[in-house]
């Protein structure tokens, strides 16, 4: 896995070192706060039928828009 560098103001920054945990990379932080999961964290958690995926995908992306909001506004303050 490779590694990038980025750019923040100093607002930025210590908005995201105040979510910061003890023993954690700001690396995981970023990945916590946005909300992502990989492959692997998923899978087999579906277990309903397929006749139910389209309702399942479309609350997902519903649950997805409202953490992207909601971590838009924790950041905004």
């Amino acid at each position: 896995m490779g590694t990038k560098t980025i750019s923040l103001d100093d607002e930025a920054y210590e908005r995201l070192k105040a979510h910061k945990r003890e023993g954690e990379s700001f690396s995981t932080v970023v990945k916590r706060l946005a909300g992502e999961r990989s492959w692997r964290e998923v899978a087999g958690i579906w277990e309903g039928e397929t006749d139910d995926l389209e309702e399942a995908i479309a609350e997902g992306r519903e649950r997805s828009r409202e953490r992207r909001e909601r971590i838009h506004d924790e950041l905004s303050e």
